[in-house]
């Protein structure tokens, strides 16, 4: 289900896909046979970071359907290595606009994860935005249990009663990966994406920047200016070694462009 039209930083590939790309890809699966759920991710500077470190991860990024560009830093590299994303599509972004196409299809929507009360208070804010929207499921594992057999054997059992036609994971990166690797390519939904903080932020518990900030791709500032504590390490460290991938990648580029050949008379 893959589509090859992708862009590589570090070990990462990104669909090279606009928001409305994206929406169309999910709706078309939507309506397709499949013997397994079409696999989304938000993928962002962090998991390049991750990703070369963590083989897991990486080849879990490699074979998901669709990896879309949550992050300005990530189009703006695309430029540097002499390729091109079209616009930066966040994974909460997505996840709202696909509810969206769920409340005018008919179409049912879990949700999996977040802090205690996000995915609940999540639900009110889908359900106020786009009245009539079917959420069937609102689930949450205890902290730290996430992986026992016995909680994901009853998480399992719920998603599978309720047979919902997209599923959302907000565990946090990579755990949400990891679960999704391990407990949901069996299970009879048609989408699953992994979403981070998206119900802690439309619960309300956090609060994204205003969207001049987010234009300008100076969201993670913001938040390291929130949370500097929890969040420095991650931004500043995090941020000069995605840098420092990108160089190398596009020195790697140049290294081994072709040479132009000269012309004779």
């Amino acid at each position: 289900m893959q589509n090859q039209d992708r862009v590589q930083i570090g070990t990462v590939p990104i669909d090279v896909v606009t928001m409305s790309d994206a929406v169309e890809r999910v709706s078309q699966q939507l309506n397709a046979d499949s013997e397994r759920p079409y696999v989304i991710s938000g993928v962002n500077a962090s998991f390049v970071t991750t990703a070369k470190g963590n083989p897991i991860l990486a080849c879990y990024l490699f074979k998901t359907d669709l990896n879309v560009a949550d992050g300005m830093s990530l189009v703006l590299a695309a430029r540097i290595l002499r390729s091109r994303l079209p616009e930066r599509v966040t994974g909460i972004d997505l996840m709202i606009e696909l509810c969206g196409l769920a409340s005018v299809t008919g179409r049912s929507v879990y949700l999996l994860g977040g802090m205690k009360g996000a995915a609940e208070g999540a639900a009110v804010w889908l359900k106020r935005r786009f009245p009539g929207i079917r959420i069937v499921g609102v689930d949450r594992p205890p902290m730290g249990s996430e992986f026992e057999p016995g909680e994901v054997e009853q998480i399992r059992n719920r998603i599978t009663a309720a047979q919902p036609d997209l599923l959302f994971v907000c565990l946090g990166a990579p755990r949400q990966e990891r679960w999704i690797k391990e407990f949901a390519l069996d299970l009879p939904v048609k989408v699953v994406m992994g979403n981070g903080a998206a119900f802690d932020v439309l619960a309300g518990f956090f609060h994204r920047p205003p969207h001049w900030i987010q234009k300008i791709g100076m969201e993670w500032f913001y938040r390291m200016c929130v949370e500097p504590r929890r969040l420095w390490k991650r931004y500043i460290l995090g941020n000069l070694q995605f840098v420092l991938t990108v160089v190398a990648q596009a020195a790697e580029l140049r290294l081994h462009a072709p040479t132009p050949q000269a012309t004779t008379r």
